[in-house]
């Protein structure tokens, strides 16, 4: 059994997502949901096969040592995938993702005007965040895409695996793959700075080590943009300062009250006509009173606070975006109310508004 007939099938449904298991038909992710389609169920040497057939060796090594590997993948008139292959009690798993094969703009993806702003600060961190699944990289492609359009400049990317193949129009772009060209993302931004870089993009922010190495990245005259697996902006604070030894805190603090320049969460609803997802967006955008909060432990929770009352800056909070997304007809309410931060609060702003 080939990959590509499944690959296509994924094409054909208008699929985000395709899971292979031993004793299950192929199943893939659309809208959100799950649906099984119509094949034989897998057999474990199936899933196997296919799983080896898709790896280099490297990786293969890797699968063997750790249980977990990904690679990309490109196929003529399908597209890119983004396979990751893990093993469950004792059996290969693959869960494959359609990625992008070309950028979409901030505007396509109807994310806020600030976002594109920030992707043309010259320098500092941002942070695109959110859980498995909510849009991060396509966010993020968009903004190198806006770079790459506008920006004669050098972009460097750190990713496990390279999803989106960009291709140069401005800018001078080197895509690096972990387990490929480095072996870790902290082993990637460890000497990126040797390459003469003006923009680095790292694919996930998972240690102390990552964390160091952006944030001085971002200090000494770069822009750095990355990720991370949090909910909300206030999280994405406190994790990132939680990465490093308490006696460190305060000197993080001071590093990211300095390089911040703004935080991007996500979430994807369903869209009211059935057509999709749409991203929910809160925007934490770093002004004075940002970094003052960051400064200081006791008031870093204020920053909700700050998010609610800084729209004059573009920022805005996820119940602030449920809430406008709802008003345009694009969600339903009780969709909405599901995805908020502070439900009671949201249900309160939605009878206000007499939207229910």
């Amino acid at each position: 059994m080939d990959i590509e007939p499944l690959l296509a099938q994924l094409v054909d449904a208008g699929a985000s997502d395709l899971h292979l298991k031993a004793g299950s038909p192929p199943i893939v992710r659309r809208d959100g949901l799950l649906h099984p389609v119509e094949h034989p169920e897998l057999r474990a040497e199936e899933t196997e096969r296919l799983a080896m057939a898709l790896l280099p060796e490297a990786k293969r090594e890797q699968l063997a040592q750790t249980g977990d590997a990904e690679v990309g993948i490109s196929r003529p008139g399908l597209g890119r995938f983004r396979v990751s292959v893990f093993t469950e009690q004792g059996r290969v798993r693959l869960a494959i993702r359609r990625v992008l094969t070309e950028p979409p703009t901030v505007q396509q993806l109807g994310l806020p005007p600030v976002v594109e702003k920030l992707a043309r600060e010259p320098r500092g961190l941002i942070l695109v965040t959110g859980e498995a699944g909510t849009g991060k990289t396509t966010t993020i492609a968009s903004m190198i895409g806006l770079i790459n359009r506008t920006r004669r400049c050098h972009i460097v990317t750190i990713e496990d695996p390279v999803e989106v193949l960009f291709e140069e129009q401005l800018a001078l772009i080197d895509q690096r793959e972990i387990g490929t060209d480095v072996m870790s993302y902290a082993a990637g931004m460890k000497y990126v700075v040797r390459h003469d870089p003006d923009v680095i993009f790292i694919g996930e922010i998972r240690d102390e080590e990552a964390a160091e190495a952006a944030l001085q990245a971002a200090e000494t005259g770069h822009l750095v943009i990355a990720t991370m697996h949090t909910k909300d902006a206030v999280e994405t604070v406190n994790r990132l300062i939680d990465l490093f030894p308490l006696g460190h805190h305060r000197q993080v603090r001071v590093s990211l009250a300095s390089a911040l320049r703004g935080v991007i969460c996500q979430r994807l609803l369903p869209r009211a006509d059935g057509r999709g997802r749409v991203p929910a967006v809160e925007v934490l955008v770093a002004t004075g009173r940002v970094r003052d909060r960051i400064l200081d432990p006791s008031a870093t929770e204020g920053l909700a606070h700050v998010i609610d009352e800084g729209g004059y800056y573009g920022m805005q909070s996820f119940d602030q975006s449920l809430l406008a997304l709802v008003e345009r007809g694009v969600v339903s309410a009780e969709d909405a109310e599901l995805a908020a931060s502070r439900p009671h609060d949201f249900a309160l702003a939605l009878r206000q508004a007499q939207l229910v």
